[in-house]
């Protein structure tokens, strides 16, 4: 989670929220790292976790994601949630609940529910304070 939160203070200097992900592999190497780009790249899609689920799987030259780990710092959404599934990641740990778009445990639960087509483990609230406090920071100097 360190890492992911080193990641996510790279999105600052674009203006973006600073969410970071990191997708590990099976033996836990880092193959796949991301922030989020939708400012910078002017993509909806260009969250932490899809990018650095693209990025795995492009080292992986499978989008297959058996295995891996997904690491980030903040429930993810819907969107999110979905290519996980689609994705077959075996793990997830993020570290901040987002209450108003969450879609592991706070808003929807995408990835337990019984109809996903794929089960992932979840860990949630690791680290979710240093998590929530890079997010509260970001948000009350918008202000």
């Amino acid at each position: 989670m360190e890492q992911a939160l080193e990641i996510a203070r790279q999105a600052l200097l674009s203006g973006d929220v600073p969410v970071g992900a990191v997708v590990l592999d099976e033996n836990g190497t880092v193959v796949g790292v991301g922030h989020n780009l939708r400012e910078a790249e002017h993509d909806p899609t260009a969250h932490a976790e899809i990018i650095a689920m693209r990025q795995a799987a492009r080292a992986h030259n499978n989008w297959r994601l058996d295995g891996h780990t997904l690491v980030v710092t903040l429930e993810p959404c819907a969107m999110c949630a979905g290519a996980i599934a689609q994705s077959r990641i075996a793990t997830l740990a993020f570290g901040a609940w987002d209450e108003k778009a969450g879609a592991v445990g706070s808003v929807w639960d995408i990835l337990r529910d019984p109809r996903s087509p794929h089960r992932v483990e979840v860990i949630s609230g690791v680290m979710k304070d240093e998590c929530a406090e890079l997010l509260q920071s970001f948000f009350a100097n918008l202000r």
